[in-house]
């Protein structure tokens, strides 16, 4: 095997992990804020991913494991339903339910579900996963649960999409670095001294391109704690209230810490921070 593949094995795999760690916590910081808000007994959901069958990841307020890990397929269920018509969908009574299959009868009567709202997470257009409120009775879904509950979808929406766009920018800087370690490790064995000279001309625009280092070396960074905790679930993908409420500051505060840490990092976005903050290694 190619040492240099096998050696990037575990970084992707690592990688992979951390990105799994921070979607749930969204989706698990949502299921809690949307029991505050409404009262229902129960909140659950699960996210896509690559292509495969979602499952339910995230749970509060179950009783029984029985919905941990469940698989579900497009158009089975109502979580299902939702899925494939991307749009929420609720039940009065789930066990009579007459406009969605019963595959999960099971699970669903184990913890005692009867009136279940699912709603999609869509990004770009995209179904990424379910989020799930539910009663024990039989009850209607009021217009102020059925609000609350797509309000805390949108919040989890925001965070999976604050978080592909630190995926992508942390990749492209990559990419970027990768070039320009290429380019100076070509251009001294270039013998026409015309061109040698262009591709350090090259090499000298990538490293001040927009302030980007793309030389390998973190510029220093010393962040206070506040800063690197505001940080941290700003990358979660969590808005200045959700951080907010998570760390026990006022919203105001909350603006403070980040703007002392954007201009510690020469960041002019929170995106630019996070991604700056990770480069600098003062945030995992």
């Amino acid at each position: 095997m190619d040492a240099t593949k096998e050696n990037n094995v575990p970084e992707r795999v690592e990688g992979a992990a951390e990105d799994g760690a921070v979607e749930a916590a969204g989706l698990r910081d949502a299921l809690l804020r949307l029991r505050r808000a409404t009262g229902l007994q129960v909140a659950f959901g699960g996210l896509l991913h690559d292509g495969s069958a979602m499952r339910i990841a995230e749970l509060t307020g179950a009783v029984t494991p029985a919905l941990r890990g469940l698989a579900i397929s497009t158009g089975s269920g109502l979580g299902g339903k939702c899925l494939a018509l991307s749009r929420p969908c609720a039940v009065t009574d789930y066990p009579s339910a007459r406009h969605i299959t019963h595959e999960y009868d099971g699970p669903v009567s184990a913890e005692g579900l009867r009136s279940v709202i699912a709603v999609p997470l869509v990004v770009r257009r995209k179904v990424r996963g379910v989020l799930y409120g539910a009663l024990r009775d039989a009850l209607p879904i009021g217009e102020r649960v059925f609000d609350a509950a797509v309000a805390a979808a949108r919040d989890v929406e925001q965070a999976l999409a604050v978080h592909d766009e630190v995926r992508r920018l942390v990749a492209e800087r990559e990419e970027m670095r990768q070039a320009y370690g290429e380019l100076r490790e070509l251009a001294p064995r270039v013998t026409d001294p015309e061109v040698r000279e262009r591709l350090w001309a090259v090499c000298g625009r990538l490293e001040t391109a927009s302030g980007t280092d793309v030389s390998g070396s973190a510029p220093e960074v010393t962040l206070t704690p506040r800063e690197t905790d505001v940080l941290a679930a700003v990358a979660s993908g969590a808005t200045n209230a959700a951080v907010a409420e998570r760390l026990g500051l006022r919203p105001e505060t909350v603006k403070g810490y980040l703007r002392s840490a954007m201009r510690k990092l020469g960041a002019h976005t929170r995106l630019e921070a996070v991604v700056a903050a990770r480069r600098a290694g003062a945030l995992i």
